[in-house]
């Protein structure tokens, strides 16, 4: 590594500035809830739909732009905020997200109407593109120490793969106890204390100062994510083949791959091609993508399933999600701690992989009144752990070693593969387990109510079957790109960090 990156290391921040061991766990503390709070906003809202959609008198058709707009913003824009950190700071970055993050959650609160809530989300959106890449970097440039990095990375990875959950039951319990605008609202509370803390805590580097915001490539990867989100986000509400699915994937595909053209090209490209050369990082990239597909069809369909056939309410939905998250975190800190650099990645995140097919297959034995003691909990401990296992190494691989001046790029990369895998998942997994219920209902009596009530289940069903056939793959993919043996610098990524 450079000299720099040494001397930074000694001192506890890749930067190369004095930050004392209590300051950095302070720093670990402000970016863990800053980080809640942009990864709950993506599913606090969804249990507090009906009560908006209510409230503000919108179409069933429109209830998905509630979602859809927070993503697709959140998603195009993700890598140009991690530049945007490189180039002018991570602490404004930071602080600067915070602040817009919780003006438009109190604007979307306050909405009297559809547009002026969709407005809210998609600002929310914008504002946590930069605050999210500008978090992860600030943790990976504070904590450098490997046994410091491993139990930050399984605190913020614990809180990368709980925030779901944690969102599904904070929506829960604000809408029942107080309205549905409280799910934005309480976005004020971790907006404070974030912002404050990160006022007095940090300080600004401008690692990237000399270099300059690559616009063609900006232009390029913002508009093909946006294709390629808002494509998945329309095979949800259209057919496959219609052209605003098929022509929009197409799209962004075309302009993604433009956009990888350009960066070997351009003088100062938005994400550099070294930052993708390690064989580690490469594949911890894929399995945030995998990962991210796959989780959906746990938060998703399993929310529907306990409230309504099993007849939960929001706030008892959000709480049977708690020993998921309490195993995820368990596993998390075991992961980072002692398998990875014990074992390696190659061995352990596939091994997380596969306990997480395990318990997705075992929920597929839900029935139209199965006991949740018995039935879904003790998949969802083993779903919990298993991503424990795979998601907070995959978080510190996938940046661990990156020069400082590619921090943010590397932070925002994570978090792209993170939602465009959601979005992946969303949409292959609703259209799949609509097709499951209506073959299910072909033939049969479509007004019986428990014909109606196992439709529902096979579509559920199919759902956990796909998201298990994810992990699956990220097992198998996690085993054949991940190098062998403990964590050592590849080589060819240090030499291409002083390219």
């Amino acid at each position: 590594m450079s000299q720099t990156l040494t001397e930074g290391a000694r001192k506890g921040t890749v930067d190369g500035s004095s930050t004392p061991s209590s300051k950095r766990w302070w720093i670990l503390s402000i970016i863990g809830i800053a980080q809640l709070m942009v990864v709950l906003d993506a599913t606090i809202v969804n249990i507090a739909l009906p009560s908006a959609q209510a409230d503000l008198g919108f179409s069933d058709g429109n209830r998905q732009w509630i979602v859809t707009a927070y993503s697709l913003a959140f998603a195009s824009l993700l890598l140009l905020g991690g530049r945007i950190a490189d180039l002018f700071g991570r602490k404004p970055a930071f602080l600067i997200g915070i602040a817009g993050f919780a003006g438009a959650s109190v604007l979307g609160g306050a909405s009297t109407s559809f547009g002026m809530l969709v407005t809210a989300r998609a600002l929310q959106g914008v504002f946590g593109a930069l605050l999210a890449p500008a978090a992860l970097s600030l943790l990976n440039t504070t904590f450098t120490d490997a046994k410091e990095r491993a139990k930050a990375f399984s605190v913020y990875g614990a809180i990368a793969g709980a925030g779901g959950a944690v969102g599904l039951l904070l929506g829960g319990v604000l809408t029942d106890a107080l309205d549905w605008r409280w799910t934005l609202f309480v976005n004020l509370v971790f907006a404070v204390v974030a912002f404050a803390g990160g006022w007095v805590l940090l300080s600004n580097h401008r690692d990237a100062a000399n270099s300059k915001l690559d616009l063609p490539g900006t232009l390029l990867v913002s508009s093909g994510l946006f294709a390629l989100v808002y494509g998945f986000s329309n095979a949800e509400t259209h057919d496959w083949s219609s052209p605003q699915t098929w022509g929009f994937l197409a799209a962004g595909g075309i302009l993604l791959s433009a956009f990888a053209w350009w960066q070997t090209r351009a003088e100062h490209p938005l994400l550099p091609m070294r930052v993708l050369l390690d064989r580690n990082r490469a594949a911890s990239f894929v399995t945030v993508l995998i990962t991210g597909a796959g989780m959906f069809g746990v938060f998703l369909f399993l929310t529907y399933y306990l409230q309504l056939n099993l007849g939960f309410s929001p706030t008892k939905t959000g709480v049977a999600f708690l020993p998921m998250m309490a195993a995820l975190m368990v596993m998390a800190q075991v992961s980072t701690t002692v398998l990875v650099p014990r074992i390696g990645p190659k061995v352990v995140i596939p091994a997380g992989f596969a306990i997480a097919v395990g318990g997705m297959a075992w929920l597929t034995g839900i029935g139209v009144a199965s006991d949740f003691s018995t039935a879904v909990l003790p998949p969802l401990l083993l779903i919990g752990a298993g991503l424990g296992i795979v998601m907070p190494p995959a978080m510190s691989l996938a940046t661990s070693g990156i020069a400082a001046e590619d921090a943010g790029v590397a932070s925002a990369t994570v978090n792209t593969m993170q939602q465009v895998g959601g979005s992946i998942g969303t949409a292959l997994l609703n259209t799949l387990a609509a097709s499951a219920a209506t073959s299910y209902l072909a033939g049969k009596d479509a007004t019986s109510k428990l014909v109606q009530a196992q439709a529902t289940i096979e579509s559920y069903t199919t759902a956990f079957w796909w998201s298990a056939g994810f992990f699956a793959a990220g097992a198998v993919i996690a085993f054949l790109l991940y190098r062998r043996g403990t964590l050592d610098a590849d080589p060819d990524a240090v030499r291409a960090v002083h390219m």
